[in-house]
């Protein structure tokens, strides 16, 4: 019997969201009396009481708008009749009300990883080879092919080769404010620690990012510049496009012979770097799949692991929530001018915060940006903020990470590959295929409609918690366990099953030429 449901985040809210699936039709009545007055979609709001016009509406116990004009009790609340409100001023924001003291630490989990010798660890063995420029991606790809379909199978201890394929390198103001951040990007990808410690890259020979600068002189700290082996299709000693591919081939080999002696060992789960994100958001992101990844990530922090969230165009309305957390003041003044450099670049483009959301998030049952935040912060759980990266910069400590990034879900991906990441995972409500060849995907369902169609694509449905089958902490120490097994090789995401991948997708805020 489908029985309506509602979810209410708080005490003091004044909406909740519809459960059922398809949602419910004018008439319907809830066991505590609530009837409604007219159709409400899945996962989008109905009026728990009468709001009045210019009334705060309450979900989360924050303010996510205020009512353009009445709304009755039982009526659905479409986005058209929220208005947003302003975003919270970064000056005079809150801090922790003294020391934020960590939870008890989470001993005797293990993976079995691949161990670097500048002590990182890897969840796969992979050859990675880096590109200078975009105008090298086609011959790269055509190599990659070969390389899988002749050399590979003469090394089974590799799991794969990954073409660190971007759009970038020449065209731009290689020199211009902003260009060090593609630049360090790249650089940083190629120290991944699912690549070994040594670097391969192709270049054409006449673009602006030329290979000393992509790595300069120590860049890869293993054993100095010399792990970094170039492959020049301009050089006078290649002879037509066959050449070429040898010269990409026979290099490839000699990384691949050095992979193949790599074989996994036991090491602790602080050895694990993950990153976390969510895309194709709606109304119950907040609800079930970002909390059970708040979770797990709690747990991996009591383990000693470090995790990564992100997305600053999607936390800048929840930052008095962060600069509580931040374990000192400095962690949150580096929130706080990551936050400031978004409100200005918005200034700049002469838009707003309401260019976010997207039309499936609003499909989704969210109304504005600042609904959307609250349910995006819940997936760093609880644990104090110990860092914060700009864009392109690499990890250094464990713990909760602010990582800074754009909300565009590749970009996203490849500034966290570039700080380290050895694992991902990444929740959505409304479904997408997105997928990372350089590390492994774990992706996570808010429903259980879309766990069930997208029974191939999705590895956990959280979609449980909304009907009442499973809790927070259940798919949330599901998602722990999964992600130790998932890091050890013993299981494959259905992203890696399918090699579902996109190119990386550079923040390149310089100018182009």
């Amino acid at each position: 019997m489908n029985i309506p449901r509602t979810i209410r985040m708080h005490d003091k809210d004044n909406v909740a969201i519809v459960v059922n699936g398809g949602g419910l039709p004018e008439g319907t009545v809830f066991s505590d009396g609530l009837t409604l007055k007219t159709r409400v979609p899945e996962g989008h709001k109905v009026a728990l009481r009468d709001i009045a016009q210019g009334e705060a509406i309450l979900r989360y116990n924050v303010t996510i708008g205020y009512a353009l004009q009445p709304i009755a009790q039982g009526t659905w609340i479409e986005e058209s009749l929220v208005g947003m409100p302003a975003a919270r001023a970064l000056d005079d924001l809150p801090r922790a009300d003294g020391k934020l003291e960590p939870r008890p630490p989470l001993e005797g989990y293990t993976f079995e990883g691949f161990r670097n010798p500048d002590g990182s660890v890897g969840t796969r063995n992979l050859l990675a080879i880096s590109q200078t420029v975009q105008c090298v991606s086609g011959v790269v790809d055509f190599a990659v092919k070969r390389i899988k379909e002749e050399l590979l199978p003469k090394y089974p201890n590799v799991d794969g080769v990954v073409a660190l394929e971007h759009v970038y390198g020449c065209g731009v103001a290689i020199d211009a404010p902003g260009a060090e951040i593609p630049i360090r990007t790249l650089r940083n990808i190629a120290k991944n620690p699912n690549f070994g410690g040594r670097a391969m890259v192709v270049s054409l020979g006449c673009e602006k990012l030329q290979p000393g600068r992509l790595f300069p002189t120590g860049s890869i700290p293993i054993r100095g510049a010399q792990d970094v082996d170039v492959v020049c299709l301009q050089d006078a000693a290649h002879v037509g496009f066959g050449d070429m591919i040898d010269s990409i081939m026979r290099t490839a080999e000699a990384h691949l012979a050095e992979l193949d002696k790599r074989r996994r060992e036991t090491v602790p789960a602080s050895e694990l770097v993950v990153g976390v994100q969510c895309g194709g958001s709606d109304a119950f992101s907040g609800v079930t799949a970002n909390p059970a990844v708040g979770f797990a990530s709690d747990l991996l922090v009591r383990a000693g692991a470090a995790v990564m969230f992100s997305e600053v165009t999607e936390v800048r309305d929840g930052i008095d929530q962060l600069t509580r957390r931040a374990a000192d003041e400095e962690v949150a003044q580096a929130m706080i001018r990551e936050m400031a450099w978004y409100d200005e670049y918005l200034r700049r483009g002469g838009a707003d915060r309401s260019a976010n959301t997207t039309p499936g998030n609003k499909k989704g049952g969210l109304a504005n940006i600042t609904e959307k935040a609250m349910g995006s912060i819940i997936k760093s759980g609880t644990a104090p903020i110990s860092g914060v990266l700009s864009p392109g910069e690499k990890l250094q400590q464990k713990g909760l990470i602010y990582a800074a990034t754009p909300a565009s879900d590749f970009i996203c991906g490849t500034l966290q590959l570039a700080a380290g990441m050895n694992m991902h995972v990444f929740t959505t409500g409304r479904g997408t295929p997105y997928g990372l060849a350089a590390v492994p995907v774990v992706k996570v369902a808010t429903r259980d409609d879309l766990a069930r169609r997208w029974h191939d694509l999705m590895d956990i449905n959280a979609g449980r918690i909304a009907t009442g089958e499973a809790t927070i902490a259940d798919v949330g120490w599901e998602l722990f366990h999964y992600l130790l097994d998932v890091a050890s090789g013993r299981k494959k995401t259905w992203a890696e099953h399918w090699r579902l991948h996109n190119a990386l997708a550079l923040f390149n805020p310089a100018p182009v030429t």
